[in-house]
């Protein structure tokens, strides 16, 4: 059947162009987390779907993506983004439906994925060797930037749209060809992103979708023909694909999990800052790595802060995530709510006391749904499993401050690196805390900010390589030296000179 007949909920991988069930027939279901239901049926795939998938990519690199310019390959990206951006309110129902997250964050996503293809687009054309200056004047000595072969993405279920094109885009941009493996939480959207890149020109065979879990992962990271992986998702998950990946010598990029801190000093902006805090974890109910689960208040404050931010959490409408009046909707899973349930009851076990939250919500007309409640926690010991392991959830640690030297000590005493806020109106204090923070981005007076030209990715165990801005379409990129003696001279090692 289509895979882009989403009316039918039934989805087969998309290989060259074509939908194809998994050999062996096998299938699987997904959830609405809103209503506790199905959803779809997908192909639960295998190493032969898999292998199928990446000689199609193969054949299409060294094939008709190969023989399209640079500055056509780009083009095509662009018409890509316009059909995304078309099809945006379609990509963010369906994603909703099956993540759970608010519809207007969905449609957002898929509307600014024309950025980033506009973007990576126009690098297209841009990528350059140079010349090597050489004592000997005869010898002509360049370099190549080349593209890598088929690259295998590996996409989580929080942000699918998004984060498929933040890792596809600049591999394609550098002329490379993709195979994506989606969430078994969220794997539809990856489906219509496939129709609308060969609605738009894009070979068959350049994109292909392979859906399952475990096995179909494994298989990716295995297969010969995949010379790197792309992953976003858990740190366990990122170990075990670098391993896996480097038995072979295939490189990844990796974009982990995060433990990150949200700062707020005495001087700061309570208002700016309160906004800035829930957002940072309850917009999208604790759901994304860049997550800013562990608030640290100057202690002149704390008590303010700590009293607004308790107000507030305790207002947050649960409900329907297509619903507008909705500000926080399920967490996506059985097994996420469960982790939840169980990281909060721990942390009461080490100490840490609830001021809000802390239980499964129950929401009028959603009463199988999967909602947890916009949990605060406080008193959490800085050694305490809640406080160095990522929940993923909307639960947020509050400890109080003395001065700078603690709270560097505190932010980064954790194996994560991957975000930071700062809260302040000293700008000399700002900018010595970025410097201090052992974090790849850090945001001063805002948080959650994330654009195509601004390089993103984690320090320690966040993960490996960036995405977004220049560096990305080096992630995928690989370097060739030519050498061309253009005299005629003869260089026989054999034949003394005097």
């Amino acid at each position: 059947m289509d895979t882009a007949t989403t009316e039918a909920r039934r989805f087969g991988n998309h290989i060259d162009g074509e939908s194809r069930p998994a050999a062996d027939g096998r299938t699987f279901t997904s959830i609405n987390p809103t209503s506790g239901k199905t959803w779809g049926e997908f192909a639960e795939s295998g190493r032969a779907d898999v292998d199928g998938a990446a000689k199609a990519a193969a054949a299409a690199f060294e094939g008709a993506w190969s023989r399209l310019s640079p500055t056509r390959r780009g083009r095509l990206l662009m018409a890509w983004g316009d059909r995304i951006a078309e099809s945006a309110e379609k990509i963010a129902r369906i994603e909703t439906e099956q993540n759970g997250k608010l519809v207007a964050e969905m449609r957002v996503q898929a509307r600014v994925a024309k950025d980033w293809l506009y973007y990576f687009g126009g690098l297209a054309d841009k990528i350059e060797g140079r010349v090597i200056p050489l004592e000997r004047s005869s010898v002509l000595n360049y370099t190549l930037r080349e593209p890598l072969g088929v690259i295998g993405v590996i996409v989580p279920w929080n942000s699918p749209t998004l984060l498929t094109i933040m890792s596809i885009a600049p591999a394609l941009a550098a002329g490379n060809t993709i195979v994506i493996k989606p969430s078994e939480v969220t794997s539809a959207s990856a489906f219509e992103l496939a129709r609308l890149a060969e609605e738009a020109g894009v070979p068959p065979g350049v994109i292909n979708v392979v859906t399952g879990g475990r096995e179909a992962g494994e298989a990716l990271v295995d297969h010969e023909r995949v010379a790197k992986i792309a992953f976003t998702g858990s740190e366990a998950g990122g170990k075990a694909i670098a391993a896996r990946a480097g038995a072979r010598l295939a490189g990844c990029t990796l974009e982990l999990g995060g433990k990150s801190p949200n700062i707020v000093f005495g001087d700061a902006n309570l208002d700016q800052a309160e906004a800035g805090v829930l957002a940072g974890i309850f917009a999208a109910a604790g759901q994304t790595c860049i997550a800013g689960s562990r608030a640290f208040i100057h202690e002149s404050v704390y008590d303010e802060m700590r009293e607004r931010l308790v107000r507030r959490a305790r207002a947050i409408r649960l409900g329907d995530p297509l619903a507008a009046e909705t500000q926080m909707g399920p967490v996506a899973t059985r097994m996420q709510l469960a982790k939840d349930e169980q990281m909060v009851a721990r942390a009461v076990e080490e100490g840490a006391c609830v001021l809000q939250g802390g239980r499964r919500a129950r929401v009028a007309g959603f009463e199988e749904g999967l909602f947890y409640e916009p949990t605060i926690l406080d008193k959490a010991a800085p050694q305490s499993h809640i406080m160095n392991e990522e929940v993923f959830g909307p639960v947020l640690c509050l400890t109080p401050f003395k001065d700078e030297d603690e709270v560097v000590r505190l932010a980064n005493a954790t194996r994560f690196g991957l975000a930071a806020g700062v809260w302040t109106r000293d700008l000399a204090r700002a900018h010595t805390m970025a410097r201090r923070l052992h974090a790849g981005t850090v945001w001063i007076n805002i948080y959650r900010a994330l654009t195509f030209n601004s390089p993103f990715g984690g320090y320690k165990s966040s993960g490996l390589g960036r995405a977004n801005g220049i560096e990305a379409v080096d992630q995928y990129l690989q370097t060739k030296s030519v050498w061309c003696e253009l005299g005629s001279e003869v260089q026989d090692p054999f034949v003394l000179k005097t």
